[in-house]
């Protein structure tokens, strides 16, 4: 199967999981895997949210930002991944002036 996120409508959510402002993401849902490309825009969160029968590999394509990740602030950027495994909780942070651009995958148990 090949998934062709260039030909994916965006569907822009306001308040991610409980977050600021906005996250644009192109997604593919299945029964197996919750597959995203996604972008937070300047000053834009993921809220803090604890994963419950799944967890969650977020790689940075572009730009940079923060996690939060069972109570520990980490800096993360392009070319680095973050993993929330099943029972932790993380949060993203767009603390810059240019958009952060992800790749997320959360596996469906």
């Amino acid at each position: 199967m090949i998934l062709d996120f260039k030909t994916m409508e965006e569907t822009i959510i306001p308040n991610f999981k409980g977050g600021e402002k906005q996250m644009a993401t192109k997604m593919h849902v299945d029964e197996k895997n919750r597959i995203m490309l996604s972008r937070l825009i300047p000053g834009a969160t993921v809220g803090l949210h604890t994963h419950e029968g799944n967890s969650e590999i977020v790689y940075i394509l572009e730009g940079s930002g923060k996690v939060l990740y069972d109570g520990a602030e980490l800096r993360i950027e392009a070319g680095q991944a973050h993993y929330c495994p099943e029972g932790h909780e993380h949060s993203l942070i767009n603390d810059t002036e240019r958009d952060l651009v992800f790749f997320a995958v959360v596996p469906q148990q």
